[in-house]
């Protein structure tokens, strides 16, 4: 039977699968980790307030990144190279969702409408990676190897969604409403896109790796695109709404530093 659990019990359980994974993973965190340093170091100056709430973002991101490499170290693993079609983080900015990083590189403060578009596409790619550790949690929150960091990583994830959902509500009641339901829809639309290409990506490698039958390649393929094809009719709505969270000020003080992990 194929199901989210018993994919990621094959990939826990042979190295050269795991050693993809978590290096795909970890340098997608580095890179969000990079850009939100940079976002913080160039806010301007009406939205300062905003700068140690995103250097918080991208000390967590970087933190999630040790976290996957402490993951491969403990089992003697070097990380992999990934490769261009796996990378979700690089494909989406190369597609429009994140700050270009010819922006991030210079030295020129940024504008309040890059931090609009910032703050969107970041509560789009939020939604899914806090989707992604929810399901990892129902099904591995407690494993003994990778349980830990499942739930550490989980708790930061929830509370990105939670700042992105609170700060976009602000800029709402600032009059920016109607600009952040454009960028929402046309990045929720572009990343369904990458998430659905990366998918299939991962998936050709891994089973290449774990050698899977062509029937149940198949199968994955199939259910891929056929995820795809909800989230293009319906599912998107969930990345554009806005409430107020629960967690209100999640980014607020210094993030937990978590060198034991390793």
């Amino acid at each position: 039977m194929l199901s989210a659990r018993s994919l990621f019990q094959e990939i826990l359980d042979d190295d050269e699968a795991y050693r993809l994974f978590c290096s795909i993973a970890a340098s997608g965190e580095e890179q969000g980790g990079w850009e939100n340093g940079r976002i913080a170091a160039l806010v301007p100056e009406e939205q300062r307030a905003l700068a140690p709430k995103i250097a918080r973002h991208g000390a967590d991101e970087d933190k999630h990144g040790r976290i996957f490499r402490a993951l491969l170290r403990r089992r003697g693993l070097d990380p992999a190279p990934v490769p261009y079609d796996t990378d979700y983080t690089m494909l989406l900015e190369r597609s429009g969702i994140g700050l270009p990083h010819t922006l991030l590189r210079g030295d020129g403060p940024l504008t309040e409408q890059d931090i609009v578009t910032y703050l969107a596409h970041s509560r789009v790619t939020e939604q899914r990676a806090a989707d992604q550790m929810e399901m990892l949690i129902t099904h591995f929150g407690d494993h003994p190897e990778v349980g830990r960091a499942i739930r550490m990583i989980a708790h930061d994830e929830t509370n990105h969604l939670s700042y992105c959902h609170e700060e976009l509500l602000r800029l709402v009641r600032e009059g920016h409403g109607r600009t952040i339901r454009a960028v929402l829809r046309e990045s929720a639309r572009t990343e369904i896109r990458v998430y659905r290409d990366v998918s299939l990506a991962v998936m050709a490698r891994m089973g290449e790796i774990l050698r899977w039958s062509r029937p149940k390649a198949l199968a994955l393929s199939l259910g891929i695109r056929a995820v795809y094809g909800y989230e293009r009719l319906a599912g998107w709505r969930r990345m554009v709404t806005l409430r107020m969270p629960e967690r209100r000020d999640a980014l607020s003080g210094t993030p937990a530093s978590e060198p034991e992990f390793a």
